[in-house]
């Protein structure tokens, strides 16, 4: 009876283990080493380009159970014990926008692996300006799958942001310091 019971457990944890692999097969794990090469550690990112993870969760070429950005940290949630976080440039500032003509969510910290917008995938022009009407950003951006643009603005700084998509447009005020949102989501082209 114990041997019958024992081979029954051990083919059910094989069977979990091969439907686990094959549902994985051809993704990457957010803590994949051919992919980053860092340790993980929050203020720890010794060869860790912190960017490309961003850009690749944006662009769901890499997936996780949860990973968010706030001012300082990327946050990973791989669906293991514990989540890493990830520190951010310290002279650069993620801003996540998703422009919108109907429809948007509210939103303050960005989840690049929840937050979906209303526009993906669509060019816009993009320009940005400092307090002293000095240029920081002007040029055509594509959103990524998830209907948002993501930017790497400099830190503490105020900001004028308008963004441009088939003769309508959105303008607002937004700022780089640490207490600030990394997604915006109330920018309705008009």
């Amino acid at each position: 009876m114990r041997k019958k019971l024992v081979a029954g457990t051990c083919a059910v944890v094989a069977a979990i283990g091969i439907f686990w692999y094959a549902g994985n097969e051809g993704r990457k794990p957010a803590d994949s080493e051919a992919a980053f090469s860092g340790t993980g550690a929050a203020g720890n990112t010794a060869g860790l380009n912190i960017k490309q993870m961003v850009a690749d969760y944006s662009s769901r070429s890499i997936t996780s159970e949860s990973a968010s950005i706030t001012s300082t940290q990327l946050i990973v949630d791989s669906g293991g014990p514990g989540e890493a976080a990830y520190a951010l440039p310290e002279d650069e500032f993620f801003l996540s926008v998703a422009p919108y003509v109907n429809k948007t969510h509210p939103c303050a910290t960005h989840s690049l692996t929840g937050c979906q917008g209303e526009l993906p995938n669509e060019e816009f022009e993009v320009y940005i300006e400092d307090a002293e009407g000095k240029e920081v950003m002007n040029g055509a951006v594509k959103s990524q799958p998830n209907g948002f643009i993501d930017l790497w603005l400099p830190r503490d700084q105020k900001l004028q942001i308008t963004i441009t998509r088939d003769g309508k447009q959105a303008k607002t005020d937004i700022s780089t310091f640490e207490s600030d949102d990394t997604c915006l989501t109330t920018m309705q082209l008009s």
